[in-house]
């Protein structure tokens, strides 16, 4: 979803209406009317590969969607039509296929998603956060993945104030995504706000998440609240929370673009389960470049996340160096060149 608001923000500022389809009990229902979009919603969910009955059950709803999906771009006068390989996008893609409309699709996996897999030959343009071998032809476009335009223009200095961060103290950013990451909001409690964290010199900003953050908030409450520990459940961007930040431990996801975006080193623990183990090459992208360390999720135990954080926040020289090779990997206009895609697709 941050990718699309990030493309369709792009295309608000060159006067292009734009809205949204989803799933109403996805995060999309709440992220998209507060970005100014309008959005429409179709009853379908994820596909569960481990269970062939619910597996084949959602199949049967996405394709049972696609005339709704055909009927909603042909209401709201539809040019083109972008999929961002969410559970919406086959149904979606479908349509636009069947009704002639055009499709770009933007792929922000280091592999094709199903969705995408699905519809890429039918597509105009597919727009890749990262080059994928066999995908080099005329059809695929490596873009970089599109990050908020908040993250390329926070105020370090104003969010460090925001979240009580004393001038010239290191801080560590700790995140799992908007759910959270149960091993990672764990670890980073038992490393860094217990007795024995009492020699930590850096800030600890913490993003729980909304999954866990009841849990956390209580344990935290009874190690006695330690000063320079700021525990929050959620933020809508990053883009304060990695302002303020000087060293990253996160999940491999998508963000690794924000990072990378706004400059940041980080300590990366790929989610074992995830699809096509994608976190691990997004981990690995970054490694190879220079700009993160990588701890597998079974070896994240507090000893070795406090002895990790430690060494890197103590050698400025390295961090810098991290920093440098992160921007490297930066694609800031990402958002602007999917966006043109999707101009020239409207014709």
């Amino acid at each position: 979803m941050v990718p699309a608001l990030a493309v369709a923000d792009a295309l608000r500022d060159k006067a292009v209406e734009v809205s949204f389809l989803g799933t109403p009990d996805r995060v999309e229902a709440e992220l998209v009317p507060r970005a100014g979009f309008e959005i429409d919603f179709l009853s379908v969910r994820g596909l569960d590969r481990r269970n062939p009955a619910k597996a084949l059950g959602a199949a049967a709803r996405a394709a049972g969607a696609v005339p709704a999906a055909r009927r909603i771009p042909r209401r709201r006068g539809a040019d083109a039509v972008m999929g961002g390989g969410g559970y919406v996008a086959g149904p979606a893609g479908l349509a636009a296929r069947t009704a002639g409309i055009p499709l770009v699709l933007s792929e922000a996996d280091s592999r094709l998603g199903l969705a995408n897999r699905l519809l890429a030959r039918s597509a105009r343009r597919v727009c890749l956060a990262f080059p994928i071998p066999g995908l080099d032809g005329d059809r695929y476009l490596v873009t970089g993945r599109p990050v908020p335009e908040a993250v390329l223009r926070a105020d370090r200095d104003a969010a460090r104030r925001r979240f009580g961060i004393a001038a010239g103290e290191r801080c560590l950013l700790v995140f799992g995504g908007s759910l959270g990451a149960r091993s990672i909001n764990e670890a980073a409690l038992e490393a860094f706000a217990t007795a024995d964290a009492n020699g930590r010199d850096f800030h600890v900003l913490h993003v729980t998440g909304s999954r866990d953050h009841a849990a956390t908030r209580e344990r935290l409450d009874a190690l006695g609240r330690p000063d320079g520990y700021t525990l929050i459940e959620y933020e809508p961007t990053l883009a304060d929370t990695l302002a303020a930040c000087d060293l990253v431990l996160a999940r491999a996801g998508g963000s690794v673009f924000e990072l990378a975006a706004a400059g940041r080193p980080a300590i990366l623990v790929p989610y074992p389960h995830a699809a096509g183990d994608h976190q691990r090459a997004n981990a690995e992208w970054m490694a190879d470049a220079g700009a993160a360390v990588v701890i597998e999720d079974a070896a994240l135990t507090p000893q070795v996340l406090a002895r990790t954080a430690r060494e890197l926040l103590a050698d400025t020289a390295r961090l810098e160096r991290m920093s440098a090779a992160a921007r490297s990997l930066a694609r800031p206009d990402a958002a602007e060149r999917i966006a043109a895609e999707l101009l020239a697709a409207c014709g």
